[in-house]
């Protein structure tokens, strides 16, 4: 124990990493002979000094304290977020007083804290003029309603050709109606058109893929045509999903939220974090989704495993998980608490029960209580122990190391499994083993 609480463990340190290559290059600076000057208070700040190639030692400094979560900063010029110099600072200090001991903060640490803090606490700007800014959303309606338009023309033209035509006509064709929904300003819809380009030839049972693919964007489309005839929570959904922009509006929630799970999807332009929380008080489940541009993990990370004081605010939509992360009360810190667990069975009738507020919805959050991993031929399923109901896993959690993770972690026995359940099967994120034992990362 510390002035600042429960140091965190190696595991939850190495869970920041972006990829295995800053774990492999942290854990090498996990030791103290490339450091000096290191230290930590009990306001949540973490510094040192490492060697490196140069004559000027890289100076690094962590914000453990921050109301969005742990921050960084570093002198190298990594542009990985956080680098291996974090990442080794963090496992230094994750080993004790010893090597990290209890102290004041030197100047240029501090400053860099304070600095950040004061931004982060400063009141942030109201709209300059609301009615230019109203005018702006009309255009931007205008432009998407047009858009929607078009596109529904498209899918009436190919279903009045038939599916089959959609294999031949190549992938071009679909890439031109995804920037033609981007100059629409409809981000979501060019991600779905996207997707529909994917679908002919992938496989057998195509054409029926795509044909519930088109009748999802139809459904979406028309509920944007018909916005004003919609409850207030599916509008605000119809508009998230079609990729307008709105703030948090919930009120803010304290709590002490368990991270469940943290991982992120990469396309060429953007790295997209989720971050799956679990009220320990409340027991909502909360979504943390952050941003990096290529070539930068996102800001926002969280240790799996850990357990924070904070205030989220909600964001609009029915049923919908998605919180701004607000202020955090005391550093992140090891927790030894597990969300509560349901049958197989259950998972399948919550993701059946949430479409009805969302079609659009890929997954839902879920926790399965003993459950054991078995083969189903080719693929594996997450069986109940007290029951005779199994969930298949998602095509993409078969050939990923978390499954044989999670296959080590049961050896047959009952585990707990935290993951996402949806129209593809069961994705396991995170497990824990019958007993006191620590969270495992499976993504």
């Amino acid at each position: 124990m510390t002035e600042q609480g429960v140091r965190w463990t190696a595991d939850q340190v190495l869970a920041l990493a972006p990829d295995a290559a800053s774990r492999a290059a942290g854990s090498k600076l996990g030791a103290a002979s490339p450091w000096s000057g290191t230290g930590t208070c009990g306001e949540g700040t973490v510094w040192g000094e490492c060697k490196g190639g140069g004559s000027t030692p890289y100076r690094t400094v962590v914000d453990l304290a921050g109301r969005s979560g742990p921050a960084y900063q570093c002198s190298c010029p990594s542009r990985k977020f956080p680098c291996k110099h974090v990442l080794g600072l963090l496992l230094l200090w994750a080993g004790g007083d010893a090597v990290v001991p209890v102290g004041q903060a030197p100047d240029w640490a501090a400053r860099w804290t304070e600095g950040r803090r004061e931004r982060a606490e400063a009141p942030g700007g109201g709209v300059a003029d609301p009615e230019a800014a109203r005018r702006r959303a009309e255009r931007r309606a205008e432009r998407v309603t047009a858009g929607a338009l078009e596109l529904e023309q498209r899918l009436t033209d190919l279903l009045r050709a038939g599916l089959a035509t959609a294999d031949g006509a190549g992938y071009g064709q679909w890439e031109e109606t995804a920037a033609r929904m981007i100059d629409a300003q409809a981000p979501g819809l060019a991600a779905r058109v996207r997707e529909l380009g994917a679908i002919p030839g992938s496989g057998p049972g195509w054409p029926v893929r795509l044909l519930e693919e088109c009748a999802l964007l139809h459904l979406l489309d028309r509920g944007w045509l018909r916005r004003e005839l919609l409850p207030d929570d599916l509008a605000a959904t119809v508009r998230s999903r079609i990729g307008l922009p709105a703030p948090a509006q919930g009120p803010p929630v304290r709590d002490h939220w368990l991270v469940l799970a943290q991982y992120d999807t990469v396309d060429p332009k953007l790295t997209t974090r989720r971050i799956w929380l679990h009220g320990t008080a409340s027991g909502r489940t909360a979504l943390i989704l952050a941003y990096g541009a290529v070539g930068r993990a996102p800001e926002v990370s969280l240790p799996v495993g850990a357990a924070l004081d904070a205030e989220v605010s909600a964001y609009p939509g029915g049923r919908q998980f998605r919180v701004a992360l607000g202020e955090q009360f005391a550093p992140t810190a090891p927790s030894a608490v597990r969300p509560p667990g349901g049958t197989t069975g259950q998972a399948a009738a919550r993701y059946g029960d949430a479409l009805r507020h969302d079609p659009w919805l890929d997954a839902v959050p879920v926790t399965l209580d003993r459950v054991v991993p078995v083969p189903d031929g080719d693929s594996w399923q997450l069986a109940d122990t007290d029951g005779d109901t199994a969930l298949p896993l998602a095509p993409a959690a078969r050939s990923r190391p978390g499954l044989w993770r999670l296959i080590a972690l049961s050896g047959g026995t009952p585990v707990t499994v935290f993951g996402e359940c949806g129209h593809q099967g069961f994705h396991p994120l995170t497990a824990w083993a019958e007993g006191p034992g620590e969270a495992v990362r499976l993504a």
